[in-house]
């Protein structure tokens, strides 16, 4: 399952770049390159994608901080400051690691997403990059209900109900300082609409 260069643009536009380790906040885990997060990788995983990439001590250090999320992966990021990765190093990683590991994840979470065209699929790919593939959330504001809408909408092919659900989960985060999010979704939508045309 391939995406259109326009959708991995807005996944790495989004994502952005950090040379250093850096704590983004929330349920998020150390994170490096363009929005890799060891919080949500095994060290296995992270060896095979950065082993061979990084300095031995760097890759190292970075390991121990692998799985913690939140609180923990915050007191943790101040002992990995000094560590840096290339923005080359982070692009090969990006493609030849983790772009093949969202597209397979978006394929089994969204099924019907291969059929759809490339734009549209890789919107739905930025998504599962940002926010994973769960469809279960029992909280009363049910974070989850668009991401199910998603599913039956890819699996029907509808492009336009796609792009109303991606607009319709910017509830999550409205009056919450979380702009950025809001934005993502919006240009994902944007993107689905461009294949349509």
């Amino acid at each position: 399952m391939s995406i259109s260069v326009a959708a991995r643009d807005l996944i790495l536009e989004m994502e952005g770049f950090s040379s250093k380790p850096e704590w983004p906040g929330g349920q998020s885990g150390v994170t490096i390159g363009f929005g890799y997060d060891l919080g949500y990788v095994t060290a296995d995983q992270f060896e095979s994608d950065w082993g061979e990439r990084i300095r031995r001590d760097a890759g190292q250090r970075l390991k121990a901080a692998v799985g913690l999320r939140a609180l923990r992966a915050r007191n943790r990021v101040g002992e990995l400051s000094n560590i840096r990765v290339s923005r080359k190093v982070a692009g090969e990683v990006f493609d030849t690691r983790s772009l093949p590991l969202y597209e397979l994840r978006t394929a089994q979470a969204f099924p019907g997403a291969e059929a759809l065209p490339e734009d549209a699929r890789g919107a739905l790919v930025s998504l599962v990059y940002n926010r994973g593939t769960s469809m279960v959330d029992n909280s009363p504001e049910d974070r989850r209900r668009e991401m199910r809408a998603i599913r039956a909408a890819a699996a029907a092919g509808d492009l336009a109900e796609i792009a109303a659900q991606l607009r319709a989960m910017k509830r999550l985060w409205e009056g919450k300082g979380l702009g950025g999010l809001i934005t993502r979704r919006e240009e994902e939508a944007q993107l689905v609409e461009s294949a349509m045309a």
